[in-house]
């Protein structure tokens, strides 16, 4: 017989069954971790009224037209959640000590080798760690998933010296650029001259992530101070974001930070990255949300890692396309 014509065909899934079992050996491994540990595994919406601002990440805007939700908040919009963070940060206020959760995440515009706009996502907090402790506990489920040595650790300065003999936390916008344009064919027309922070995303995701954890996972923390999203500033000198990432093979895996605990600091976050977006021809979020509240009420001192778990998927499957580890990619969905 001949093989099927793709219109018939079309239904299968973009991964093999192989790797769909290797995929869904990890979810036991990672239920199997964090239970060992005293972790409770929670679930959180997907749909809220509230979402993380931030300057990057876009999340999707669902429209709601109930009844009920009528009669409880005017109709308001609900947005698929860019991860469980805002929810999960919810129930540490009201008493949580160790909790994670898989869920999915969801975020506009990412499409391509390494981004799918819905991936799937593990997330963990626990109360009363440290930095070192969160690097910690990281570096100990990378060796499990990864089937790798240890991670290093090294600091966003380090890596910079390192490879760009550069360093990051000094150089203005206009030293950057010139680091840029020096080392790179081309540089997109869309970057301000004085968008230090965007001179130094292109920095490292160009000049220095592809040579990240080729040997062994790698960890780096201590980034710039104006890069924290929600993470505390340690007071340093100069000062840095207690914010830690993983790295393995060139990829980004996982994004941790010491957990901001103060509700102002947090709003004016919201409004800077908010100025941002409009200046860079987005949407404006919310500035107001549920988590606010709940740290007003006393988040606790905690740590907290958002691992990709898709790419970890893929490192172990030796795949370089996102498409091949999940069973309907966006585009077949």
């Amino acid at each position: 017989m001949g093989k099927p014509s793709p219109k018939r065909d079309g239904f299968r899934p973009a991964a093999s069954w192989e790797v769909l079992r290797l995929r869904a050996g990890l979810f036991r491994q990672i239920r199997e971790f964090f239970d060992r540990r005293g972790f409770l595994e929670v679930e959180t919406p997907l749909l809220s009224a509230d979402t993380v601002v931030d300057r990057h990440l876009d999340p999707f805007l669902v429209e709601t037209n109930t009844a009920r939700s009528a009669a409880t908040d005017g109709s308001s919009p609900r947005w698929l959640q860019t991860s469980p963070e805002f929810a999960m940060k919810r129930l540490l206020a009201a008493g949580g000590e160790a909790i994670y959760q898989i869920t999915k995440a969801f975020r506009q515009g990412e499409f391509g080798p390494l981004h799918n706009p819905e991936f799937t996502i593990v997330e963990w907090y626990r109360v009363g760690d440290d930095m070192a402790s969160g690097i910690g506990l990281l570096g100990e489920l990378a060796v499990e998933l990864l089937q790798c040595p240890p991670p290093q650790v090294a600091t966003y300065r380090q890596v910079f010296l390192e490879h760009l003999s550069l360093d990051p936390l000094t150089a203005d916008a206009a030293e950057l650029e010139r680091a840029a344009r020096t080392r790179l064919t081309s540089v997109p027309e869309s970057f301000a001259a004085d968008d230090r922070d965007g001179w130094l995303d292109l920095l490292l995701s160009e000049c220095i992530q592809p040579r990240l954890g080729r040997d062994r996972p790698v960890v780096i923390c201590d980034y710039p101070a104006s890069q924290a999203a929600l993470a505390m500033i340690r007071p340093t000198d100069p000062p840095v974001a207690a914010r830690f990432e993983l790295f393995a093979q060139g990829l980004e895996l996982a994004n941790g930070y010491l957990e901001l605990l103060d509700a102002e600091v947090l709003r004016d976050r919201i409004k800077s990255a908010n100025a941002w977006r409009l200046r860079d021809g987005k949407q404006a979020l919310p500035e107001t949300n549920r988590l606010l509240a709940a740290m007003e009420a006393g988040l606790p001192r905690c740590v907290g890692v958002a691992l990709g778990l898709d790419r970890v998927v893929m490192l172990r499957a030796g795949e370089s396309d996102i498409r091949r580890v999940m069973a309907f990619p966006f585009d077949i969905a």
